[in-house]
């Protein structure tokens, strides 16, 4: 199921506290990074709070800068992204500058909290969207992407939101500002709370001082897990979509890339077609690069840019073959491989009929695709 790019912002302190215990709201950022926060704001599609941050805070999640505004406009976007609120109970002031700022706003919510919401006047200012009798993020994720055409959400918090989010392997990037102060007070609001957490250690992509703050952005790297797609899913089959870029161009095979990543997110190797050799193939290439018998391969994944291959003419063992004997029981692909050089072609058949699984990302399809369309007509 597709989902939009899910962006995690917060400040804490040294500590790792959101918050004091005191009456007013703690400052945690500053002047120079609310303005990032701003234009962050200006980049997304939509921006997602709890309830409870809207009780705490009364935020009116809004793009401040009119050239921002103006640029969005330009650019064919509504004036100010959409504004997404969760509540199971459906227990919302409607009063809140939430509901009375900026443009389009939808409530999250189970079928009891919906009632409680309509009924509270808070279908006047904003869609309410019941999900069942739970809150299910899989399933509001996929609204958001398919009905309301998000392809990219900030969430502003709050702890717990950030909580579930990461704890089910859906957060793409966290964007976490650290200030220089500490707050102390074991009562007081906490980031994250208790695990288990999916996606293991995080890969720190960008450190950056902004005023007297630091920004650090991190995104996720270990693969989903038990069938479930992880935002590392998609990090490295992107990864493998670019190294097909690197393919020596043939007319007479197909460019694709491939990378090995173990279960705790460390890559084990990466590679690409004719990589070397005008005849390997891209989980050939990768695969050559682990230690046979590597006791990280029965729980590592492969990624592929195209579905590895079930027959070939230049190897007498096919890709799919050498995933099941390095012992990898995890795949993921962009796209099926076409009749174009091997007719029917069953690469996931041949996988599935050894015991691993297979998970196609079709929304990686294009890139997957870009170095291969003098194939494709």
């Amino acid at each position: 199921m597709p989902h939009p790019y899910v962006l995690l912002s917060a400040a804490v302190s040294l500590d790792g506290y959101l918050d004091d215990t005191g009456p007013e709201r703690l400052l945690l950022s500053s002047p120079a990074d609310f303005d990032r926060v701003d234009a962050v704001r200006a980049s997304v599609d939509a921006i997602l709070v709890g309830a409870g941050t809207i009780r705490a805070d009364n935020p009116r999640l809004l793009v401040n800068s009119p050239e921002r505004r103006a640029a969005r406009v330009a650019e064919g976007k509504p004036e100010y992204p959409l504004k997404v609120t969760v509540s199971g109970s459906g227990d919302l002031d409607p009063a809140a500058k939430f509901w009375h700022t900026g443009g389009e706003k939808i409530v999250y919510t189970t079928e009891k909290g919906a009632e409680r919401a309509r009924a509270l006047g808070v279908g006047l200012a904003a869609d309410i969207a019941p999900l069942g009798a739970e809150l299910d993020w899989r399933q509001l994720l996929t609204h958001l992407h398919d009905v309301r055409g998000v392809r990219r959400l900030m969430v502003e918090g709050g702890g717990r939101i950030h909580t579930q989010l990461l704890r089910q392997g859906l957060a793409d990037e966290l964007q976490l500002v650290l200030a220089p102060l500490f707050v102390g007070d074991p009562e007081a609001p906490r980031l994250f709370g208790p695990g288990p957490y999916q996606g293991g250690r995080l890969r720190l992509v960008e450190t950056r001082a902004v005023g007297d703050v630091v920004l650090m952005r991190y995104e996720p790297t270990a693969p989903g897990v038990g069938g479930a797609v992880s935002a590392a899913d998609h990090h490295w089959l992107r990864l493998a979509c670019e190294l097909a870029e690197l393919c020596p161009p043939s007319a007479t095979a197909f460019s694709v890339g491939a990378v090995v990543v173990a279960a705790d997110g460390t890559e084990l190797a990466r590679g690409y077609s004719r990589e070397g050799d005008s005849v390997v193939h891209a989980e050939e290439a990768a695969l050559g690069k682990v230690e046979p018998g590597d006791p990280r391969l029965a729980s590592a994944t492969v990624y592929s840019s195209l579905e590895p291959c079930a027959r070939r003419a230049s190897r007498p063992v096919p890709c799919a073959r050498l995933i099941l004997e390095a012992g990898v029981r995890r795949v993921v692909t962009a796209w099926r491989e076409p009749d174009t050089f091997v007719a029917g072609a069953d690469g996931s058949g041949v996988l599935v009929g050894g015991g691993a699984e297979v998970v196609v990302l079709p929304e990686c399809e294009g890139p997957a695709k870009a170095p291969n369309r003098h194939l494709l007509g």
